[in-house]
Formats: C-alpha cells, structure tokens, sequence
C-alpha cells in the first residue's frame, strides 16, 4: 500500500512506508512539555503511530490551579502515517528539529491550544536503549531531546492562557523504535523474572544551556543506561559531553518520588557540575497515555475515541509511579551558582537496593 510518505526520501527497506519489521511494538512518538517561570502552569502532549497494528494517538494535558485536564485521543490509522490529526488533537513539523507546532480543539472539555515550540539547543541525540527481559527483546530504540520555547495561546473553559517565548520553556523528544505497547503478550516469558523498571529522566534549562541527564539501574543499582551532557544554546559552541556522573536522591516518605534528588557530574577535563533538584508538584505521565488504564500507548480503541478527565495532582494515588515533577534546578560549578528550571521524570517499579524498594510497589519509609 503506497502513502504519502512514499513521496519523501525516507524509505529504509525496500517496502513501502506504510510497513514496518516483523516486531508488532514498534514504534514512533513525540513528546513535549512546557512551563512557564513561576510553575503555575504546566502543559504536555505526546502523539505516537504504531505501524504494525495500524494505530495512531495522541493526548493533550493542562496542570493549572493544582488540577491536571487530559484529553486523549485514539485512531486508526488507515497506514497513513502523515495524517498527524486523531480527533480534536493535532501536530504539525513547521521546521525540522527547530519548530513543530501542536494543537488541541476540544469543544467538549473546554479545552483549546495553538501553541508552536522552538528549539534554543541543537538536538541530542541519546545513546542507544537495548535491554531484554527474558528471552524477549523489550527496549531497542533511539531517542533525541531538544529544549526550547513557547508561543502561542492556551485555552481552558473562560480562562486564556497567553504563552510568549520569554515566559515559557520546556522540553521535547522523538524516540522510534521498540518498546511494548497495546495488549501485553498472552504468551508467557519463562525466563523473565519479575518486573523492575528505574528510570530517571532530568532535562534542565539555564540561562546560556541546558543540562540533559538520565539514567537506567537494574535491581541493584547498576547502571545498564546513563548520560549526562552539557549543550550550549544554538551558537554557543559544542556540546560537552560527561565524563562521570552519578545521581543521588532522598524520597518523600510513603512514596517513590522524589524530595530531592542531586546530580554530580565531572568533564573529561576535570570540571565538576553538582545540581541539587528540588521538586515542587507532580503531573502524572497517565494524562499522555503512559500506562493509561483504559487507553495505554497503541491499543485499539476502533476508528476514533476521544476521552476526557480531570483530577488534582494532591489527590493521585502514590501507587502513580510515572510522573514529571517540576523543579527547581541549583547548579554549582568552579565558577559559581546558577539556578535554573526543568523537570525530573520518574518510573520506579519492583526492587531497588539502594533505594530500599524489596517489592513491586512498597514504598519509602
């Protein structure tokens, strides 16, 4: 079946592009959020296609006044990979790895947006996620991460929400590959022991760049994934890339989040960057389909559904494991203090030595 992507040079087999290999989970996604200086308001989206089982979704989160409003969206795909629109829920590449612009216009939940990001640092492109669990492939993916700024409008039942670039900054990143998604796999993986999953994920902005940071440890805290890079805004020469780095982090009793969390990074040419993260609120991932109870990435949910929710982020249950918390980011180096603004993203399930996590979701003490 020929699409409009075959019109563009970007076939990597000799199929046309609306086929994939013969793994059912891969895939390929967006995701973006955004803030503004006083952390009052908090916005994400996310759109993924999954070739193989011909979906395509897409979810829009709003965090004001401490409640968090979702709208997500869920299509088939017909194999039309360029038809980036489910439902009320948009994206659309203005730039290549400059500017996309995103938009939502829900006339159900009250929820509208028009909102354009442009990137302030060039993309980075992360290290490769391989990981099995049991005999099974379960990560094989490449992700790339941009930070930048917002401009547009937000709007919310009565209330407009003016976003300018001076006033807003967050985050971006596309990842492709494999990765589970829809329906779990009814065929059982002997070899697999029970689940464990750490994850920690910190893209910080400061005034002149930006620190990009994560980390994957497998039950006993070894690390099987880890970067830490400092990247200039655009102009502002290369990046620089961590020689060491380690991250510590002190819990919020009956949780798995974070109170704080620090970061100690040291250069190939001996610089040492320490960066004490202060959470102040969590948005929960669940509003962008992560882990979704009814509508997680890539299920099949017919020719179109659209649902809406709202709740406050005081009110979520701990056993949400998947969040984004804002933070404030203390930055101290040779050459003094800066602070500055991003968000700390956690999964954390099943066992974790050095946090002092024995089973699937008991929690700190």
């Amino acid at each position: 079946m020929l699409s409009k992507g075959d019109d563009y040079p970007l076939h990597q087999t000799p199929e046309p592009m609306a086929y994939v290999g013969g793994n059912r989970n891969f895939y390929d996604r967006y995701f973006f959020n955004g803030y503004n200086q006083d952390g009052s308001v908090f916005f994400a989206f996310a759109l993924g296609v999954y070739p193989y089982v011909d979906v395509m979704d897409a979810a829009f989160s709003l965090v004001v006044e401490g409640e968090q409003h979702n709208v997500i969206a869920s299509k088939t795909m017909s194999m039309e990979r360029l038809e980036t629109q489910i439902g009320p829920l948009s994206l659309e590449i203005q730039e290549p790895l400059s500017q996309i612009r995103i938009m939502c216009d829900d006339a159900e939940s009250g929820m509208h947006c028009d909102l354009l990001f442009t990137a302030f640092i060039p993309p980075h492109e992360e290290p490769r996620f391989i990981r099995r669990t049991g005999a099974q492939l379960s990560m094989d993916l490449t992700r790339m991460m941009q930070n930048g700024t917002w401009s547009g409008s937000i709007t919310h039942g009565e209330q407009v929400i003016e976003v300018t670039a001076s006033g807003f900054q967050g985050t971006r990143d596309r990842s492709w590959g494999i990765r589970t998604i829809g329906e779990p796999d009814a065929q059982p993986n002997p070899a697999a022991s029970g689940f464990q999953f750490y994850w920690m994920w910190a893209p910080l902005n400061f005034k002149d760049f930006s620190i990009h940071y994560f980390v994957n440890q497998d039950a006993s805290g070894a690390a099987w994934n880890e970067n830490a890079v400092l990247v200039p805004k655009i102009g502002g020469g290369p990046e620089l890339q961590m020689a060491h780095c380690h991250l510590s982090i002190e819990y919020q009793p009956g949780t798995r989040f974070a109170r704080t969390a620090t970061i100690e990074m040291t250069s190939a040419a001996g610089a040492d960057y320490s960066v004490i993260l202060t959470p102040s609120w969590n948005f929960y991932m669940k509003g962008l389909g992560y882990g979704h109870p009814t509508h997680r990435h890539g299920s099949y949910h017919g020719d179109l559904s659209v649902i809406r929710e709202r709740y406050r982020t005081d009110s979520v249950t701990p056993d949400n494991v998947h969040v984004q918390a804002l933070c404030r980011a203390e930055l101290t180096t040779d050459a003094g203090q800066e602070v500055g603004q991003g968000v700390l993203e956690q999964l954390v399930i099943g066992p974790h030595a050095p946090s002092g996590f024995k089973a699937l979701l008991d929690f700190a003490s």
